[in-house]
């Protein structure tokens, strides 16, 4: 091992988002010492600018089989059913566990949670903290238990640059100022790659660090060329690609062409009407659609209409021009019903994992709720990993390069693996700077078909021989195609 500080811990657990602070108390309520790493302090994740809620099966009307069936319509025939069940069954108790932790989820006058619609869910299950601030909230008050809770230390402004492996496991991290911290297991949960792409919802951090750190320690990626694209970003130079929710839809926001009237079905599944405004916007010659949410109470969604405001945009006199932007990778470290990865020792949940959940089109607010559900399973998983011998011989596995993207690797992400794909652009890809770029054009080229989020004008039909399949990234390996049981 280089020089530099060393500690120890059962748990190491990398991100300080949604995903990263639920799996840390968890770990913590089952008495384990958890070392929580943060490159930013907390409550400054990706988490913390989340608009949508929890998906949950909460209402009478409502059940996990429905949420099920919702979640696996909407995946285009690429979800891992056993993985989607778990979640449909499972996501109510967290959301009751959030609450107990302290966590006010928004109610009616009744005092029962208010429930929201969004797009593909059948029924009202969406939970939100705060209408549209649900991410701030959530995120808010989980840091204040993780600052509290004298199991787990805290180490922010560290970045984990190095994962540390002997005898084909995981045994510990090291981050950029030479700390090193050996442990039962890791746990990576640093967020997506959706910041990759020029056009994007995300913060500028979430570039897929944790994808490539584990795919040099040799753990699997997959499904890297499932890409979510929101339909509803905002075109605007000050705020360029802020995210308005789609729970403002759900309340009867609606979208309009260039000639006022409406030309889709703005709840029909992600795929579907971010497709359907680039071909109004491709039609039109124009650069935006509108979005007409001057029928919606702009109380439910204070962070939302400030926000446009500040910008120069009052939603309840105006229209907001938006259009598609990159916004979630389905993708990325390959997991299975616990979080752990190919590499023994090393887990991975939230947006950085890939548990087949999502498929190919990723229903909304499921996302949140997979942040709890499988951060619990992770801490109990990791937490049963055998201690190492402290007299292994122990490796140190690293990126190499800078894994920023540079402008010209995110033009041509934007380019060539944006809502339509081409196997010509995609092949281009192939020879950018960048590893993770290189690594999502093999996976969209392999794809030849049309499914979800993956559009290619080349094969524009879904093949049936794909179904349930996920193209998989082992080491130095050309993407293959598993099926998951």
């Amino acid at each position: 091992m280089a020089s530099g500080h060393r500690t120890e811990a059962d748990l190491i657990v990398v991100g300080a988002g949604a995903a990263g602070l639920h799996t840390a108390l968890c770990a913590a309520r089952e008495g384990a010492r958890v070392a929580l790493v943060s490159a930013t302090p907390l409550a400054e994740s990706a988490s913390y600018w989340a608009q949508g809620g929890l998906a949950a099966a909460l209402a009478a009307e409502d059940s996990p089989d429905c949420h099920l069936e919702d979640t696996v319509r909407a995946g285009r025939g690429a979800v891992r059913r056993s993985v989607a069940r778990v979640l449909c069954e499972e996501s109510p108790a967290c959301v009751r566990d959030l609450e107990g932790l302290g966590v006010h989820f928004d109610t009616d006058r009744r005092g029962a949670l208010a429930l929201g619609l969004e797009g593909g869910h059948s029924v009202r299950r969406i939970v939100h903290a705060g209408g549209s601030a649900t991410g701030r909230r959530i995120t808010r008050d989980l840091s204040a238990l993780v600052a509290r809770e004298r199991r787990i230390e805290v180490l922010e402004g560290q970045r984990v640059t190095r994962l540390l492996v002997a005898d084909g496991r995981c045994v510990g991290a090291a981050a950029n100022d030479g700390l090193h911290i050996a442990s039962r297991a890791v746990v990576l949960a640093t967020g997506g790659a959706a910041a990759m792409w020029a056009r994007t919802t995300n913060p500028p951090g979430t570039i897929g660090g944790a994808m490539l750190l584990a795919h040099a320690a040799g753990a699997a990626l997959a499904d890297l060329e499932l890409v979510q694209f929101h339909p509803t970003a905002v075109v605007d130079g000050s705020i360029d690609g802020f995210l308005v929710t789609e729970a403002i839809r759900g309340e009867g926001a609606r979208l309009l062409g260039e000639d006022g009237e409406r030309f889709v079905d703005e709840l029909a599944p992600r795929d579907e009407v971010a497709r359907a405004i680039q071909e109004r916007m491709r039609e039109s010659g124009r650069a935006a659609v509108a979005l007409d949410m001057r029928a919606v109470d702009p109380a439910h969604f204070p962070n939302v209409v400030d926000t446009l405001r500040q910008a120069g945009i009052d939603p309840a006199r105006e229209t907001i021009p938006v259009a598609p932007a990159a916004h979630y990778v389905m993708g990325g470290i390959a997991t299975g019903l616990d979080g752990a990865s190919t590499l023994p020792g090393l887990y991975a949940v939230g947006e950085c994992a890939c548990t087949g959940l999502h498929g190919a089109n990723r229903l909304a607010s499921n996302s949140l709720s997979e942040c709890f559900v499988f951060g619990r399973r992770a801490a109990r998983g990791a937490l049963d990993e055998p201690q190492t011998d402290p007299s292994t011989q122990v490796e140190e596995r690293e990126i190499g390069r800078s894994p920023v993207p540079g402008n010209d690797t995110r033009s041509a992400l934007w380019e060539h693996a944006g809502l339509e794909r081409s196997a010509e652009g995609l092949e281009r890809l192939l020879s950018d700077e960048h590893p993770l770029a290189r690594l999502i054009g093999a996976c969209a080229l392999a794809r030849e078909e049309s499914r979800g989020a993956h559009h290619r004008r080349d094969a524009p039909r879904t093949d049936p021989a794909l179904d349930e399949r996920h193209a998989v990234v082992h080491t130095d390996c050309p993407p293959r195609f598993e099926h998951w049981e």
